[in-house]
């Protein structure tokens, strides 16, 4: 199985286990997770007694339903390979420039067929998932913060929650000024937006509005904004307002702490 984007000479191709299929949908959580773990534990590999801790902390029912969506999730994540780079053909020839990543290298995870979080036998002390190395190197040296309640409150959503992400990486990374991201030109947002919009403009700027109007509900500071002339979106620094609640930069339970996005 293939999922396929190419942007200009930039390509990204994700390969998944014909068993498991193209991770989708929530499943943009689990490394959400897994990194905050990492980063909390400060190891490559992480230790957690239940994995009914991840529905407790992006308060999901913990029922039978739940429980397998994420058990599958994990499966989706572990067994998928991104590949990207670039392919330029100066001077008659084939330049190829290309990169692999996958997100985790060990998965030890029990579960059980009913949909129940299991009882670990005595002797097995947990459940463990070992991030590759440059997954962890990505989330610890270039670390973002983020708002656990406003991840909870897009998880639904997943298009608003990648914008989010973006922004929050986009915004945190720029240490003063301003950026134009075009929209439309060649290698502007509307290509690079991995989810499908109606092709005509109007229509992308109508989305991008509507994205960011339900981001500022929960971070009124966001950076971003659509410029006057519709063509491009501008994004200031936030490090004046980085992209978590006043409470949570004063220790609140409530904070991711500092992750990356790839």
């Amino acid at each position: 199985m293939l999922y396929k984007r190419r942007n200009g000479s930039f390509f990204l191709h994700i390969v998944a286990h014909p068993d498991y299929g193209l991770p989708f949908g929530q499943d943009r959580l689990v490394p959400i997770w897994v990194a905050t773990l990492a980063l909390r534990q400060k190891s490559r590999t992480v230790h957690f007694d239940s994995a009914a801790q991840m529905l407790d902390f992006f308060r999901f029912p913990k029922d039978g339903r739940y429980y397998r969506r994420m058990v599958q999730a994990f499966q989706r994540i572990f067994a998928s390979t991104i590949f990207f780079g670039t392919e330029h053909q100066p001077a008659g020839a084939t330049l190829m420039d290309w990169s692999r990543f996958h997100f985790f290298d060990e998965l030890h995870l029990w579960c059980t067929e009913g949909g129940q979080c299991p009882s670990i036998p005595a002797g097995d002390h947990s459940n463990t998932v070992t991030l590759s190395e440059a997954f962890y190197s990505e989330i610890d040296q270039h670390r973002i913060p983020m708002e656990r309640e406003i991840v909870i409150a897009l998880a639904n959503s997943p298009g608003v929650l990648d914008f989010y992400i973006w922004i929050a990486w986009r915004s945190w990374v720029l240490k003063s000024g301003k950026i134009r991201v075009p929209l439309f030109s060649p290698g502007g947002l509307k290509e690079q937006l991995g989810c499908h919009i109606h092709p005509e403009d109007r229509f992308l700027r109508r989305k991008i509005s509507q994205w960011l109007r339900v981001i500022r509900a929960h971070w009124p500071q966001c950076p971003a904004e659509i410029s006057t002339d519709g063509e491009s979106l501008i994004i200031s620094s936030s490090k004046p307002f980085p992209a978590i609640h006043p409470q949570a930069r004063t220790g609140s339970r409530g904070r991711l702490p500092e992750m990356s996005v790839l």
